[in-house]
């Protein structure tokens, strides 16, 4: 694995000094570097780590018109074949420059080497190689056959058709796998795509643009990639009349007011949001197993992932027994430089999501909860040591929301029907886990209300499997066929049969 010291030019060939940014953004099949920059920050040592292009709502607007432009006047929509071959170029040049898109990663997110090989890295490049792959194959048309109205024959079928502009919009956490999990599907779909990099981490996303216009056949304006820290570009992305379709990965309340902010042009709208997941332990469950999957998930890229399990749910007369397991394992995560390919956990990605994390902390202490171990900032860094809280309320803050950081809150219950009921006492519905006897477990994974259940450590998280959540975790599904069905519409024909 090489070092985390990237050379800001190397993946565009030369820096734009004349801004003094360290990307430029993809409009039009331009490389453009704008008028304006802003920092981004290193998580795990608070210094700037390099420069972005500080996109205008000029800037959006040229790209939204872009891509609609592209959509309306070349064959992109069309052209199968064109879009397999791009998309073959696309994951080839990820592929070329995995080493670099590593570094750049690891430097700018926090994520640590080992998360590179998952899904901070590895897994997003293979979504663009599934959704090559299943282009070649996936039914376009689907034929109803013939029926008589009126005496006559009708013969009736669907076809499906590319939705669009598409305005793709992404989190801070895991911006590859996001972009990536927006580009691919829609691209796939045929659609044209405007995509905003997350203010703190744009650099990793406008290199992904970079090796599109370097390395790739798409067309101009197929695929734009803009910068900015001004939510006025935001706006302009949701409400535009030229966009057809949002995909958003993101909080649940900036998820509502895209979903209103879209109303007014009726825009179809995919949201991946928030998630407060349980992890069921059954009392015949293996109690070292779960303890162990319990705390190293909570704790996985900071505990910054929308679908970890941050409830642990606990039979009562074992509460003690696993608290003291899950206790045992915090102190055995190795923390600090993500660079190092022993850390297991990095940091989280600013003071100010830190800041949050510990004001949720202390205010659960505050209310009644028992802090066993954690709850301290370390630096320099934005770092938070693993958190366990006992003794909490299933109804409190820090059972409800999402925390977003490295802390578990221990729930115990009286037998299933209780643990189902806090399980989906949440306004979210994103994921969870159950532990126990696999034919019990799987009963009760059934009953919660969650677009994703692991069964015993059980992984369901690869391209080919759809990802999204129930309630207010979301609308749609990524990855997977269906995440290809989010970017296509369906036409229905009927002709007379002579």
């Amino acid at each position: 694995m090489a070092q985390a010291t990237v050379d800001a030019g190397k993946i565009t060939g030369a820096r734009a000094a004349e801004t003094g940014v360290d990307r430029r953004m993809l409009i039009n099949g331009e490389l453009v570097a704008g008028e304006g920059s802003y920092p981004s920050i290193n998580p795990a040592t608070e210094e700037v780590f390099g420069h972005a292009p500080e996109a205008t709502v000029a800037d959006a607007e040229a790209a939204i018109k872009a891509a609609r432009r592209a959509f309306d006047d070349t064959d992109w929509a069309t052209n199968v074949e064109l879009r397999i071959r791009c998309l073959d170029q696309f994951h080839k040049a990820l592929l070329e420059h995995r080493e670099e898109l590593a570094a750049l990663t690891i430097e700018e997110v926090g994520a640590t080497v080992a998360l590179t090989h998952g899904a901070q890295l590895d897994q997003p490049i293979a979504i663009v190689r599934y959704y090559a792959d299943l282009l070649e194959t996936f039914p376009m048309t689907e034929d109803l056959g013939t029926v008589e109205i009126r005496g006559a024959q009708h013969h009736r079928w669907v076809e499906k058709e590319s939705a669009g502009v598409v305005a793709a919009i992404i989190a801070y956490n895991y911006p590859n796998q996001l972009a990536l999990a927006k580009l691919a599907p829609a691209l796939a779909a045929g659609c044209t795509v405007v995509l905003k990099a997350a203010p703190d981490t744009p650099l990793v996303t406008l290199a992904l643009g970079e090796l599109i216009a370097n390395h790739t056949d798409i067309p101009a304006g197929v695929v734009n990639i803009i910068s900015s820290s001004d939510p006025a570009v935001g706006i302009v992305l949701t409400t535009s009349g030229d966009v057809d379709a949002v995909t958003f990965t993101g909080s649940t309340a900036t998820g509502r007011a895209i979903m209103a902010a879209a109303s007014t042009t009726l825009k179809r709208v995919f949201l991946e949001l928030g998630g407060k997941s349980a992890a069921i332990v059954l009392d015949d469950a293996d109690f070292a197993l779960a303890a162990m999957f319990s705390a190293f998930s909570m704790v996985t890229h900071a505990g910054q992932g929308c679908a970890l399990t941050s409830r642990l749910l606990v039979p009562r007369k074992h509460h003690d027994e696993i608290v003291e397991m899950v206790k045992a394992n915090f102190s055995h995560v190795r923390w600090g430089d993500p660079k190092d390919p022993a850390t297991y956990m990095g940091p989280l990605i600013s003071q100010k999501q830190r800041d949050k994390v510990d004001a949720m902390v202390q205010r659960a202490v505050a209310d009644g909860a028992t802090l066993v171990t954690g709850g301290e900032k370390k630096g320099p860094g934005y770092f938070y040591t693993p958190t366990l809280l006992t003794n909490v309320d299933p109804d409190s803050e820090i059972a409800q929301e999402e925390v977003f950081g490295p802390v578990l809150a221990v729930i115990a219950y009286d037998d299933d029907d209780h643990a189902a009921e806090i399980a989906n006492n949440s306004i979210y519905g994103l994921s969870g886990a159950v532990f126990g006897s696999q034919e019990r477990a799987l009963a009760l994974a059934r009953r919660i209300r969650t677009g994703t259940f692991s069964i015993n450590g059980g992984n369901y998280f690869s391209p080919d499997s759809p990802f999204g959540g129930y309630k207010q975790s979301g609308i749609g599904r990524e990855m997977g066929a269906a995440g290809l069905e989010e970017f296509l519409e369906r036409k229905t024909f009927a002709t007379v049969v002579a």
